[in-house]
């Protein structure tokens, strides 16, 4: 049986009383039936690892350089990561793809690279509008998981993978959860036929996650959990989409 995660994915927000706030709200609605982690921008990452220390909450970062160290301004590795306690990474989110230009193989990279350390990497697949009115969401989301599996080997079964359909995220739209278990199956499919491990590992699904979907999200058999942008900033919807 596969255990439920959700992670919040808080981006670029945060200060630290907010933060102070978020978390102790987090901590205060303990137990959850589900693991929980935060993923936090790196100027928190001490904070963050302080305050929950010695709980069941997990950390991580948003990011991981494919580089073990070296003139990288700006870069932080999966080392520096790993110093801090973090269990996760978030690699090829839709936003680092986009705007960054990040390609299928630097996210097997990077993806190798937190493994490397002890950090697990949440690696992102997933379609713009374009390519899902075009019938390409399948072979999108497969050819970005290809390269990932391909790079990381028997090791791919290490990995957390999280579904974000780009036309889902942060604009109040959301895949049905018809549409997320179709695209989740597909995944799960092409994982058990690489690692053998399919069935074992966990699929999340992001984009527009709320307290008032996520219950019927996470009743599909193959949503495993989610990853939470916009609803994980405020502690009372981030707890009820870990209850549901």
């Amino acid at each position: 049986m596969r255990t439920k995660l959700v992670v919040g994915n808080w981006k670029m927000h945060g200060s630290r009383p907010a933060n102070a706030e978020l978390l102790a709200g987090v901590l205060a609605a303990r137990p959850y039936t589900t693991d929980v982690a935060v993923c936090v921008p790196y100027v928190y990452l001490t904070e963050t690892a302080a305050t929950l220390a010695g709980s069941d909450i997990r950390w991580g970062a948003q990011d991981v350089s494919s580089h073990a160290q070296g003139a990288y301004t700006g870069e932080v590795s999966a080392a520096m990561l790993a110093e801090f306690g973090c269990r996760y990474a978030i690699v090829g989110h839709s936003e680092r793809r986009a705007y960054h230009a990040e390609s299928d193989q630097l996210v097997a990279e990077k993806a190798q690279a937190a493994l490397a350390k002890g950090v697990t990497p949440i690696v992102c697949v997933g379609e713009t509008l374009a390519q899902r009115d075009a019938g390409e969401t399948e072979a999108v989301v497969k050819r970005q998981l290809s390269a990932v599996i391909h790079l990381l080997a028997h090791c791919a079964s290490e990995i957390v993978v999280a579904y974000e359909p780009v036309w889902a995220i942060g604009t109040g739209r959301t895949a049905s959860p018809e549409q997320a278990q179709a695209v989740h199956a597909v995944l799960r499919a092409q994982l058990q036929a690489a690692t053998g491990h399919g069935a074992a590992m966990r699929i999340l699904y992001g984009g527009s996650v709320k307290a008032d979907n996520a219950a019927a999200l996470f009743s599909q058999p193959d949503i495993d959990g989610g990853l939470i942008g916009g609803a994980s900033l405020k502690a009372a919807d981030f707890v009820a989409i870990c209850r549901a």
